[in-house]
């Protein structure tokens, strides 16, 4: 793609205050889209947002819980205001809460659903209709993952969250192409990022060895997957998922997980 191919552009990115969020919201803004930057965490959306200006982006931070309506109203609210309209919504927030299927709480059910699927789902409907009200179309993306394509022990869960939201990008073909709007997902696999690398020391060595391409992902592996199905080049691409794994999901080996902690947020 060339440079600035998203000139003019507005973009929410939910979960953006570091990692794939982080890079999805950077790139864009380097392309010249202007940036509403969401993070459940105030401080951190607030220096990711100051780190893109830096980088001569334009960017402001609505800091807030991604899965709250209020919040999600907010995000619109502010890109019209600021910047004058929305084309593009990443709904890329998520929880992952590792757990066996036989103890996993109702609490941590309710939260995991409440995040990945209410969050992304209401943050779906109110682009949608600020794009269906401008009447200029739009792009949709949301973030799915390899394990809604297959199984993963202790994350039937997450999983299925996952599997639900390629099912809403699907779906949702019927409802948004009248309006000139794509909606699409990608699904990373094991991906480098600050969280990853904080609480798993051997990620990289544990997911080279299981990844037939050598290596996890980095962050801009999956942001530049996420561009090409924001850009101009997918016109005519809705409905679908990219899976960015690394050839994992062809085989699907999983790793030891014996000495793991379940039931913890990720």
């Amino acid at each position: 793609m060339t440079d600035k191919v998203f000139k003019d552009q507005v973009a929410i990115v939910t979960g953006a205050g570091q990692g794939i969020g982080f890079e999805i919201a950077r790139q864009l803004a380097a392309q010249g889209a202007s940036i509403v930057l969401n993070d459940l965490d105030a401080g951190l959306a607030e220096q990711a947002a100051a780190e893109i200006r830096d980088g001569g982006g334009q960017c402001v931070a609505v800091p807030g819980d991604s899965a709250d309506e209020a919040i999600i109203d907010d995000m619109v609210r502010v890109a019209v205001d600021t910047y004058g309209q929305l084309t593009i919504a990443v709904a890329n927030a998520g929880i992952t809460l590792f757990g066996d299927f036989f103890d996993y709480k109702a609490d941590d059910l309710r939260r995991v659903l409440e995040v990945n699927i209410m969050g992304t789902f209401l943050l779906t409907q109110a682009a949608a209709r600020q794009m269906r009200e401008q009447k200029s179309g739009g792009r949709i993306l949301l973030m799915s993952s390899v394990v809604g394509h297959q199984a993963h022990q202790y994350l039937a869960a997450y999983a299925m969250t996952k599997a639900g939201i390629e099912m809403l990008a699907k779906n949702l073909v019927l409802e948004l192409s009248p309006y000139g709007i794509t909606i699409n997902t990608v699904a990373p696999g094991a991906t480098l990022t600050e969280r990853t690398l904080h609480e798993d020391p051997e990620y990289p060595k544990v997911w080279s060895a299981i990844t037939p391409m050598g290596r996890p992902a980095i962050r801009e592996d999956i942001a530049h997957a996420a561009l090409f199905m924001l850009s101009p080049l997918s016109g005519h691409i809705t409905g679908q998922s990219l899976v960015v794994d690394g050839g994992w999901t062809a085989v699907s080996p999983l790793p030891d997980l014996s000495n793991m902690k379940v039931a913890k947020e990720q």
